[in-house]
């Protein structure tokens, strides 16, 4: 038997949107979500031939997929991305904000663009998307909103000052919202991840690499397969009186 939402609404009729679905934990998120028959929208904002390649391995799973570009800086292009999906019944029941810009660098070389940057799409990206389409979950007294954080967002880091403090911001929304939504039937949490690997992680040497993965107590990176389980875990409709949560999948390495 098909789990459903509240709304009764089976598991493989919804959508989910997947903010920065090109990327490698968007792709295995969207690919996660594919593989139950869920209808898949891909954003992204310049990697169109990436998106197509998670695209096409979603379709071959025998999922619905639209992929779509916006500037998640730009609410102008968000709500024109909301009218497409809208008029192709595919508004989101699950909205998963991956979407994110990294930032490496001494906080006294930071320039007041750089830190717009980092915060206009870690941080006003989420508010934007979620102020957007959480209405639809609403009305349906059903959704999920996820939030793709990271683990410096709770320990902070050294040399990404800008980017730990933008998903500190993420974490503080994540559970904020949280409480305006939960009798509205709709959760939000967020998801943490220490080190996964992506090609986030190509600007460090292999030297540096392996001094990393002996930090973690696990002595290894996450899988962006691994990041995606847990985000497609709180999508369920099971999992329903779990929100407001940061939950970190991190090996052990903060806690």
């Amino acid at each position: 038997m098909a789990l459903t939402g509240d709304g009764g609404k089976p598991i493989n009729e919804m959508t989910v949107l997947i903010t920065g679905g090109s990327g490698g934990i968007g792709g295995a998120i969207a690919e996660r979500f594919a593989s139950v028959g869920m209808n898949i929208v891909i954003h992204y904002m310049n990697s169109h031939e990436a998106a197509n390649d998670v695209a096409r391995r979603c379709l071959a799973m025998g999922a619905k997929v639209m992929t779509v570009a916006a500037d998640m800086k730009d609410r102008s292009q968000l709500l024109r991305m909301a009218e497409r999906l809208e008029s192709s019944g595919m508004l989101p029941d699950i909205l998963v904000n991956n979407a994110g810009k990294a930032h490496y660098g001494m906080l006294a070389d930071v320039t007041e663009e750089e830190w717009d940057e980092v915060m206009a799409v870690n941080l006003k990206g989420i508010f934007l998307c979620s102020q957007i389409f959480m209405p639809y979950m609403v009305s349906q007294r059903f959704g999920r909103i996820i939030n793709v954080s990271s683990v410096w967002g709770i320990s902070g880091a050294s040399c990404e000052v800008a980017y730990s403090a933008s998903k500190g911001g993420v974490n503080a929304f994540t559970k904020a919202l949280a409480k305006e939504l939960a009798p509205s039937g709709v959760t939000v949490n967020a998801v943490a991840p220490g080190a996964v690997n992506t090609a986030m992680l190509n600007n460090l040497q292999e030297d540096e690499l392996r001094m990393l993965e002996e930090e973690i107590p696990a002595g290894r990176l996450a899988s962006p397969e691994e990041v995606a389980s847990l985000v497609y875990f709180l999508a369920l409709p099971e999992s329903g009186y779990i929100t407001g949560q940061v939950i970190s999948p991190n090996g052990g390495w903060i806690t």
